[in-house]
């Protein structure tokens, strides 16, 4: 099993190439479902998540190529991918392959509006929160879909003339419900009116690419979102917009390492809010003609209060990073989780590295040290392995993070660009 070994005390410097979303890769790609011709996306990362989905469309009938080629000398792939979804084989995501990601349940959506009828497991994916499927039986069942759960797995049917178009509005933001009833109404009768929808960047990239395919979609990155459903979707070509999570994380690991990193191929606006409280810990930021630039010479990490909130708040996909950013902080920060009930088992980790961090209910107290020690380590999800990366590269000595395949979920070649940037960051294979 692979591990990631850290040796802490160098600062970054140089260029990143912030991969395409995979929170955005992963709904279009189920989107492909919706049409009979092909749906080609560009910039699509190269991520265990991202081949899981493949193996999942494929189950259900799609034909799908993998077009790849090296950027930037071997740092990372740009991948287009052509997704054709000609004849659907299976409306079953069996168990198997449900389990082993949450976001592989969305394809009820796109199979129950086209085929008239879905058999999805109950999802898996990380241990960070109970995340239950409510929102998405409310919300078809708003659109005229009967359904039930049997034998873990989640049984859905349209009306004879498909579903209909209705009003349903979220007790609370969920982007998965926002990304499957947005799919669902594309070809349902009628007009469908999602109120306290999700405003994330990857709705609004779903929506996009939806309406290069012809859907009729209004509203989206505002709380309501209007759907026209039509008759059939065609095929488009459309590209994954920047991962924003990364830009973050890379932008969290130079405030912590220090030095005078490029981060290219992304979008300050896609995460106002995050960067605002890296600026206010201490480094520096400004846009590029192709990216952000990150700074941090000298000064020291200053402590910063930050609550999960969805967007356009901090994103709760950032918060083990700021947590790993603020334990070398000069006084006392708070960092409040209001997503996910769950999302502090990174906790237990950071303080084998020195940290001093307390939990109260829903909020953690970070108390920055002046030094933190390399331990061996462990992920426990996708976004606290990476913290446990910025954390180590401050870290005097070597760091070794293990069961990093919760990393390569969401983080594509992150040890060849950090190295490249100057870091002592290795993937160690027992």
């Amino acid at each position: 099993m692979d591990r990631i070994r850290i040796v802490g005390g160098n600062e970054l410097h140089g260029v990143i190439p912030i991969s395409g979303a995979k929170n955005a890769a992963l709904p279009l790609m189920i989107a492909s479902l919706l049409t009979d011709d092909t749906l080609t996306l560009e910039n699509v990362p190269h991520l265990a998540d991202v081949e899981q989905l493949i193996r999942i469309l494929g189950n259900h009938g799609a034909d799908i190529s993998v077009n790849g080629r090296r950027e930037r000398q071997g740092e990372s792939y740009a991948r287009t991918v052509h997704f054709t979804s000609r004849n659907i084989v299976s409306t079953t995501a069996p168990y198997e392959l449900v389990s082993k990601m949450r976001a592989s349940f969305w394809v009820i959506g796109p199979l129950l509006a086209r085929e008239g009828r879905a058999r999805v497991s109950l999802p898996g994916g990380c241990a960070i929160g109970t995340r239950p499927v409510d929102l998405f039986i409310e919300g078809l069942t708003a659109l005229g879909a009967s359904i039930e759960i049997d034998g873990g797995y989640v049984n859905a049917t349209a009306p004879a003339g498909g579903l209909i178009g209705g009003r349903y509005t979220f007790p609370k933001v969920s982007v998965g419900a926002t990304h499957v009833l947005m799919m669902a109404a594309t070809l349902a009768n009628g007009t469908t009116v999602l109120g306290n929808a999700a405003r994330e960047p990857e709705v609004v990239d779903l929506a996009k690419c939806l309406n290069a395919m012809g859907a009729k979609i209004s509203g989206q990155g505002t709380s309501t979102i209007t759907i026209e459903g039509v008759r059939s979707l065609s095929g488009a070509r459309h590209r994954v917009l920047p991962d924003r999570i990364e830009t973050g994380t890379y932008a969290m690991a130079v405030a912590m390492a220090g030095g005078d990193v490029i981060l290219e191929d992304t979008e300050a606006s896609l995460l106002d809010t995050a960067l605002e409280a890296i600026r206010r810990a201490g480094a520096e930021i400004s846009d590029t003609n192709n990216g952000i630039r990150i700074v941090r010479n000298g000064a020291g990490i200053r402590p910063v209060d930050i609550v999960t909130d969805p967007f356009p708040g901090f994103p709760t996909d950032l918060q083990a990073q700021f947590m790993g950013l603020m334990t070398r902080s000069s006084g006392v920060s708070h960092i409040t989780e209001t997503i996910f009930e769950n999302r502090f088992m990174h906790v237990q980790e950071l303080a084998r590295l020195g940290a001093k961090i307390s939990l109260t209910g829903q909020t953690a107290k970070v108390e920055g040290v002046s030094r933190l020690k390399g331990a061996p380590v462990m992920a426990t999800d996708l976004r606290a392995s990476v913290s446990l990366v910025i954390a180590g590269l401050a870290a005097e000595g070597e760091t070794m993070v293990s069961r990093v395949y919760h990393l390569d979920r969401g983080f594509e070649r992150l040890e060849e660009k950090l190295t490249r940037c100057g870091a002592h960051v290795e993937r160690v294979s027992d």
